[in-house]
């Protein structure tokens, strides 16, 4: 099966005052159609930069240094601005942090939904479906009501709503649950897999949080320092990393720690590149760490489904 979107070695770079910052360092990443895909890592290491990246929605000051990302099989890169923008309309669907901002507070949701429907097809009935569709109580209320009227998780309901009223062969939600307390948040993850899973969507979700990435996802990809470091079905990952940075994810994530112990917090802080980074980013926190690792680039390890990126595990599967 063809991938749905394919990325290659893509590098991008911020251009600031004090030089090159580069956000992503050679991401290779492909998605099948009806897959859910989570992106999990720290602040920093490219998650949302790569989401963004999907839609080509980069500030003017990010440019690309090499590589390609494509979506069924044409360059988003390539495209000049009518095709970019039927993309978007047609084939991708965008789920934000915030819903008070990624909403229009001048428009009811009503309104904002005929917009984002096909021309022709947002009467009453279909709006109102629309919002039965996301689990959302009174639709007929919620029509009519401006954002700053709505809770928070009712808000990104409408949110969700919206982006997939043209049924995008791509949803991109970056951390969407991040300003809802945890009982809301559950229920709108629930609500975004639902859909996917009816309509046959495919969804990329970028988080922090891996094991609620592992929970909910079918494949897994770590990235740190701009890079995919890990990559596989999300039970393996979870259950059998390999990379020394999902260890420590898992060792600092909060859940199943037992009553008195302290979680592991991973020592130092993530890189600000200035350019290619010469050996593993990942290098200078690590406690495997040997010389080669901060020399020389490591190389992509893989076996069946599984790949990584590291020295040691290149070394210990030889």
């Amino acid at each position: 099966m063809n991938p749905l979107l394919k990325v290659c070695n893509l590098e991008l770079e911020y251009a600031t005052r004090n030089g090159a910052v580069r956000a992503l360092d050679g991401v290779d990443l492909e998605i099948a159609p009806g897959t859910i895909v989570g992106i999990v890592g720290e602040s920093g290491s490219g998650k949302s930069t790569l989401g963004l990246a999907v839609g080509r929605l980069l500030p003017s000051n990010l440019q690309r240094v090499a590589g390609d990302l494509s979506i069924r099989g044409r360059s988003v890169f390539a495209c000049d601005r009518s095709a970019l923008r039927r993309i978007r309309r047609e084939v991708l669907g965008f789920v934000f942090q915030n819903p008070m901002q990624a909403l229009d507070p001048t428009k009811t949701v009503a309104a904002q939904l005929a917009l984002a429907m096909d021309e022709g097809e947002a009467s009453p009935t279909a709006i109102r479906a629309a919002l039965v569709r996301v689990g959302l109580p009174d639709p007929d209320r919620v029509a009519r009501s401006y954002p700053h009227e709505l809770s928070g998780g009712m808000a990104q309901r409408v949110l969700i709503a919206t982006a997939i009223a043209r049924r995008p062969a791509i949803l991109v939600a970056d951390e969407p649950t991040a300003s809802l307390d945890a009982t809301v948040r559950d229920q709108v993850l629930a609500t975004m897999v639902r859909l996917c899973r009816d309509l046959g969507m495919s969804m990329l979700l970028l988080s922090h949080e891996l094991r609620m990435v592992a929970r909910i996802c079918d494949t897994i990809a770590v990235m740190y320092g701009g890079r995919i470091v890990e990559y596989g079905v999300a039970k393996d990952v979870f259950e059998s990393p390999v990379h020394p940075y999902t260890k420590a994810l898992l060792r600092a994530a909060p859940g199943e720690e037992r009553q008195g112990e302290t979680l592991d917090p991973i020592p130092g802080m993530p890189p600000v590149l200035r350019g290619k980074s010469p050996g593993c980013a990942f290098a200078p926190r690590c406690s495997a760490a040997t010389p080669v690792c901060t020399s020389t680039r490591p190389p992509d390890w893989r076996s069946g489904d599984r790949a990584a990126l590291c020295h040691h595990v290149s070394r210990d599967a030889a």
